[in-house]
């Protein structure tokens, strides 16, 4: 899992440090960044339409569509509705390459761990079309078929976050520390749900983990913002805030980041 689907697409529905929401759940297909498609998409068939559909998505999307509707006539069956799937889905339509990945899994005759793959898809495309719900029922659909995938873990538990279940999200990440310890995006989902759940201490912990493993990761050094404000410690939150947007100042996180700067400037806060 790549950092930057942490924050997915579009603008923050919350500001968290105002109401305490999940920083990486976001509104929408309307935003100006776009959910990238994983590097290795998992392989539903062995065509070699089919691979040089999924090389051209990162770099022409439009062009990998086009691709996969000509292929399509021609009879490419699944492969060709997953690419096309995977390009609607970097062009911004969200929704539709949920629903279309999602009947691909569901009718799918490959294996299990492609199907699986292909349900995380899903649930990735309805996190972008700003759809909770439907995320958590297409990432547990994944994890019915590969109940120990970390990567499935930690984003069905960002999920649960966006639905205000953060009890449910810590058990997801639990799970996946106590078996993957380096993987940095577990330790801050598993901070934000310890946050939500009022426990800051072990929230704080948390992300010092995520940032010892990569100091510079911008959503741990955001998350770990929100916990300082939330200690009290206005001067440690601005600065974690001032270094994400020096960091990675065109981000959805820096957006965020400054957003929470302007509510200290602005006076007293709830969490």
């Amino acid at each position: 899992m790549t950092p930057v689907r942490l924050l997915l697409a579009g603008v923050a529905m919350l500001v968290v440090v105002a109401a305490g929401g999940a920083w990486w759940w976001l509104s929408g297909p309307a935003g100006d960044e776009i959910l990238p498609t994983p590097p290795e998409p998992p392989r539903l068939v062995d065509a070699p339409e089919y691979e040089r559909c999924l090389q051209m998505l990162d770099e022409d999307p439009e062009g990998a569509r086009t691709l996969a509707d000509s292929w399509a006539m021609e009879g490419g069956g699944e492969g060709a509705a997953h690419c096309a799937a995977l390009a609607m889905l970097s062009l911004g339509e969200a929704e539709r390459a949920a629903e279309a990945l999602e009947r691909i899994a569901t009718r799918s005759q490959a294996g299990i761990a492609a199907r699986a793959a292909v349900f995380g898809q899903s649930g990735e495309a309805w996190i972008a079309a700003g759809r909770p719900q439907r995320a958590h029922a297409a990432l547990s659909l994944a994890l019915a078929l590969t109940p120990a995938d970390s990567e499935l873990l930690t984003e069905r538990a960002m999920a649960s976050l966006a639905l205000d279940r953060p009890a449910d999200a810590l058990a997801d990440v639990d799970r996946v520390v106590a078996v993957e310890p380096t993987l940095a995006e577990a330790w801050i989902v598993r901070a934000s749900a310890l946050r939500r759940l009022d426990r800051l201490a072990p929230a704080a912990e948390s992300v010092v983990q995520a940032l010892r493993l990569e100091s510079d990761n911008v959503e741990a050094l955001l998350e770990r913002g929100i916990i300082r404000q939330a200690q009290g410690d206005a001067a440690g939150a601005r600065a974690d805030w001032e270094r994400v947007v020096e960091l990675a100042p065109d981000s959805a996180a820096a957006d965020l980041a400054a957003q929470n700067m302007a509510l200290i400037e602005a006076g007293p806060l709830r969490r």
